[in-house]
């Protein structure tokens, strides 16, 4: 006569990818053609407000990045970063209508990054790095992955690398916006942008990769 055990929920919780782990990073934010279209409407903006008004390089710009979108519609490519970039775009438009400076076109990346780099930050302090909270979560939430010391580490190490990405561009980006260098601005937000954000991702995606082979390790194979 055989027993059932009926205590699966006392085992440790098999962490299970939830995503694509081994596809490129860049490709992943739309490959090089996508940050090539996120950078055309930034680029857009700047150039049409030295020559017109600043409401017409608004309508130009949100031209431009409607204008993206039937392209990779036409050439049969992914919409979905285009389509991610579009209310960025608007908003950036507004906020620049808003106060009626070009400047304000890149205000709220300038908070986005102070926020990111608080909340990123702040999970650091109080010994729960985001990263690692991400991936437990993408993985059901039950891992035992603070218990484990490397992997602790390798969470602590990716989300300093987000912290830094984001404390950078505020720190910039705030400079330049103070000192009123539009251009620069523009610069600095295509050149800090996906580039910056990919090398961060490398060092998030190390950190999974580890995560999801020590506590698979310690976890034992399924039953």
């Amino acid at each position: 006569m055989t027993t059932t055990d009926h205590r699966t929920d006392e085992a440790p919780t098999q962490p299970q990818p939830a995503v694509d782990l081994k596809k490129g990073v860049l490709d992943q934010l739309g490959g090089p053609w996508g940050m090539v279209y996120a950078a055309v409407p930034i680029v857009a903006f700047v150039t049409a407000n030295a020559v017109v008004s600043l409401p017409a390089a608004i309508g130009f710009a949100i031209a431009v990045a409607v204008g993206i979108i039937g392209w990779r519609l036409l050439r049969g490519e992914s919409l979905g970063p285009a389509l991610s970039g579009l209310p960025g775009v608007v908003v950036a438009c507004g906020i620049a209508a808003w106060t009626g400076s070009a400047n304000g076109f890149f205000l709220i990346g300038i908070w986005a990054a102070l926020l990111g780099a608080i909340v990123t930050l702040g999970s650091l302090l109080v010994r729960r790095p985001l990263t690692g909270i991400i991936w437990n979560a993408m993985h059901g939430g039950k891992n035992p992955w603070r218990q484990d010391r490397k992997t602790l580490r390798a969470h602590d190490i990716a989300t300093l690398a987000a912290t830094t990405v984001f404390a950078a561009r505020f720190g910039v980006k705030q400079w330049l916006y103070l000192t009123d260098a539009t251009g620069w601005l523009a610069f600095a937000k295509i050149a800090m942008g996906t580039p910056l954000m990919a090398l961060a991702l490398l060092v998030v995606v190390w950190a999974f990769r580890h995560s999801t082979k020590r506590l698979t390790t310690q976890a034992g194979p399924a039953r």
